[in-house]
């Protein structure tokens, strides 16, 4: 089909540069591969605040991908789809036609699709005796093709600092109840203190705008934890310093009833086996084999739990080396670019976001994407990455599963290719 790389607006609409930049940048698509076209267009719905479009333009943007007769875009078969406004605005449920143009218009500025104007303005094909079309004016969708993999990127990023942003609120959420409830505990012995540091905590939190950035969220938590830092310090000293005075009291009663209490050494040598035999019985029946609590004693540490911490991220990349080449600009420097890595990885993998969220929900969002930078390494031998990660997920609930144990293995692995090359 003869389309041509560029082509100028019909009537008044004159020709910008950002058009012609957009127009050129569309021709390699002629030789691109073909791209599911409602994959494609769920890729740009989730890129859709970077790329500036509203859900009436992605509206109209689904009813003109509905033209199109095949599944795949396909460039050998032509990507220009020519339908009437008439037509659109059936498919949009009845839009009126100032309002399709305006967000045609924006479709066009954002860089989704390209008019391909006919001499009069109209929308029509030609076709041969064959009914092959030769040529199309309407709107083309090399666009989108080209761009797929800038907007899947996108769609990652997005994903991945809206994750990100969950767990620092969280981590504010807890932060904040942790200064509260400090601060209650200081209010009985200096009010003054507590006050001042409550009227410096609510100051903190109401600074935050309704909708707040990551770096809005970072910075509170930054102040936050520092307030919290101070309140446990200067109550841990107040501990001191309360210990001391109380040692001191016990100290002068002792003093004061010494002779009354006195015990030769013949006695206590008597009495000392037969506490260390009281004491040992007492420490066997505390608690059972399983570390239960028995006879109303507190209970123990579950083991699991005692590694249930988020790794170090040097340790994880280390590791797991191949993790770097998925982060933004082929780098990762922190956790927030680990998740947009780890979610390039769930795509690639094929793990299903219902599967990524339910094992972010159970092992955390660090130990998720630590887990999923272990299975890029053995990507080779893993049949199903989603089916794998499933199973983690379930075994970390019954508590037969720990990251650590993975990522000495990989360790180990690392350690042994090291060995070898040297």
């Amino acid at each position: 089909m003869d389309r041509g790389i560029v082509t100028t607006p019909f009537g008044r609409r004159s020709m910008t540069l950002g058009m012609l930049a957009h127009q050129l940048s569309s021709a390699p698509a002629v030789d691109d591969g073909s791209v599911d076209k409602w994959k494609l267009f769920r890729t740009v719905c989730a890129a859709k605040t970077s790329l500036g479009v509203s859900d009436r333009s992605l509206a109209v943007l689904n009813a003109l991908l509905s033209f199109y007769p095949k599944t795949e875009l396909d460039p050998s078969a032509g990507l220009v789809v020519f339908p009437s406004n008439e037509q659109l605005a059936v498919r949009t449920h009845g839009m009126a036609e100032t309002t399709l143009r305006r967000h045609l218009t924006a479709l066009v500025e954002a860089g989704l699709i390209l008019r391909r104007d006919s001499p009069n303005g109209k929308r029509y094909a030609r076709r041969d005796r064959k009914g092959t079309i030769g040529q199309a004016f309407g709107f083309d969708l090399a666009p989108m093709l080209t761009r797929a993999s800038e907007f899947a990127a996108e769609a990652a990023r997005l994903e991945a600092d809206r994750r990100y942003l969950q767990v620092m609120r969280e981590r504010l959420s807890l932060c904040r109840r942790d200064v509260i409830k400090l601060v209650e505990l200081l209010r009985s012995s200096d009010i003054l203190l507590a006050d001042e540091a409550d009227t410096q905590c609510q100051a903190v939190y109401m600074a935050l705008s309704r909708k707040p950035s990551i770096t809005e969220v970072e910075r509170t938590l930054d102040l936050l934890s520092a307030l919290r830092d101070n309140l446990t310090n200067y109550l841990e000293n107040l501990l001191k310093t309360q210990n001391m005075a109380a040692n001191e009291r016990q100290d002068e009663r002792h003093i004061q009833n010494s002779e009354s209490d006195y015990q030769s050494e013949s006695e206590i040598a008597r009495e000392r086996p037969e506490r260390g035999i009281s004491d040992q019985a007492d420490a066997e029946t505390q608690f059972g084999a399983d570390g239960e609590a028995v006879a109303g004693h507190p209970p123990l540490p579950s083991p699991s739990r005692l590694h249930d911490h988020v790794i170090a991220l040097p340790v994880v990349l280390k590791a797991c080396p191949q993790i770097r080449d998925y982060g933004p600009t082929g780098h990762i420097g922190s956790w927030r670019d680990m998740f947009t890595a780890a979610t390039v990885v769930r795509t690639m993998l094929g793990i299903s976001s219902e599967a990524y969220d339910e094992a972010c929900t159970v092992l955390g969002p660090e130990t998720t994407a630590t887990v999923l930078a272990c299975l890029l390494e053995r990507s080779e031998h893993i049949h199903s990455a989603g089916g794998y990660l499933r199973d983690l997920t379930r075994r970390a609930r019954s508590r037969t599963f720990t990251v650590s144990a993975m990522l000495s293995a990989r360790l180990r692995a690392q350690a042994g290719i090291v060995a070898r090359s040297g």
